[in-house]
């Protein structure tokens, strides 16, 4: 067993500790951004493949208390190393430090290469190390003087699952938008919609999570190429969770005002390989009606914040707008929204039956869910 650490956006710490659990993993802890948990080494390929609201997996090597220099040095090098990086491995070092003596970020990255270099040169009996080969970015996360020293397995950073090339002036992140769809509780002979789609994220997302389509089998990742694991295994890893694709549990509709946004959607869908599972059209949201006549309906979405897209005054005579059509077109529909404005609840009309704390990369927004009927 191993213990690894999933990151994630600050707000996602319990969708993704429970996705973790239904892999049958044992967590250990749940801080900001990130849960810790122990599981085979297989779970590497497993977690990058599947996990839908985590950013990165990391192989947490070790634990201890850095007051000083001399602390942190002395407990990077007593790890074995040389179990994870061969005498030709690379292994840059990057890193946070958070209400910690050892403050200077440069300074704690040359102190642990310099622990490293000491103990794999003394291992293979080299001066020099040449750090031409496989790739093991190093990280390390010293939390109130407690040093993580952790390898990264994911490379690229899962929110990337490789469908989107192109996106829209303000795009939300994939991992945030599998989230928001989970916390909508997506269920059988409801639609789900998604009347301001622009690159799509938010309708693919749904259509990955309802389908049980793992997120990660498109794309590839920094440990295939760690000895740690056999390429049979990423396969095998690959073809179960291919094996366990259903048919889509709800319909999804998207929509946007904007054709060029449809279309890119449109691309995005085809590949990430649920354009089927998903009906496109170019629309207006303030003219939105249930695309069923006495339908079941959800709606999560990504309005406007007026930070990137416009301005304030225009996103908030959208909201209102919005407010006024989903009442009078959707009365009984769930509404989930997401926005930075801290008084989109007035602009829009109503006041959400729930309010959740989500980061949209480093934007503070609420999710504004609405159940009842007001």
């Amino acid at each position: 067993m191993i213990k690894l650490v999933a990151t994630c956006l600050f707000g996602l710490e319990k969708v993704l500790g429970e996705e973790i659990d239904a892999l049958g993993y044992r967590r250990i802890n749940t801080i900001d951004g990130r849960v810790v948990f122990e599981a085979p080494e297989r779970a590497v390929a497993t977690c990058n493949i599947r996990l839908r609201y985590a950013e990165r997996v990391l192989i947490l090597l070790g634990e201890f208390r850095a007051d000083t220099f001399e602390d942190l040095f002395q407990g990077t090098k007593a790890i074995p190393w040389e179990d994870w990086i061969g005498r030709e491995g690379a292994f840059p070092v990057k890193g946070h430090s958070v209400r910690s003596a050892l403050y200077s970020i440069p300074d704690c990255q040359k102190i642990i290469k310099k622990a490293i270099v000491d103990r794999l040169a003394s291992v293979y009996h080299i001066a020099r190390l040449p750090e031409t080969g496989t790739l093991y970015q190093i990280e390390f996360f010293i939390l109130k003087d407690v040093a993580h020293i952790m390898i990264d397995t994911t490379g690229v950073t899962l929110h990337k699952r490789g469908y989107r090339p192109q996106a829209n002036a303000a795009p939300l992140r994939e991992t945030l938008a599998a989230a928001m769809v989970k916390m909508a509780r997506p269920r059988e002979n409801v639609l789900l919609c998604d009347p301001l789609c622009g690159s799509g994220t938010i309708a693919i997302e749904a259509a990955l999570l309802t389908g049980n389509i793992a997120p990660g089998i498109r794309r590839s990742f920094s440990a295939e190429r760690f000895a740690l694991l056999s390429p049979s295994v990423w396969r095998e890893e690959r073809e179960k969770a291919n094996s366990e694709v259903i048919s889509p549990i709800c319909k999804i509709y998207a929509s946007d005002i904007d054709p060029a946004c449809v279309e890119i959607a449109r691309e995005n869908a085809r590949r990430a390989g649920v354009l089927d599972r998903i009906d496109f059209k170019v629309a207006d949201v303030r003219s939105f009606k249930s695309p069923e006549k006495d339908a079941r309906g959800t709606i999560v979405t990504n309005p406007p914040y007026g930070e990137r897209l416009g301005d304030l005054r225009e996103a908030r005579e959208l909201a209102a707008k919005m407010g006024v059509t989903f009442r009078r077109e959707v009365p009984s529909w769930q509404l989930y929204i997401i926005s930075s404005d801290e008084q989109y609840e007035q602009y829009f009309g109503r006041r959400a039956d729930k309010t959740r704390r989500l980061y949209n990369g480093m934007i503070r927004c609420g999710f504004y869910q609405f159940f009842k009927q007001k």
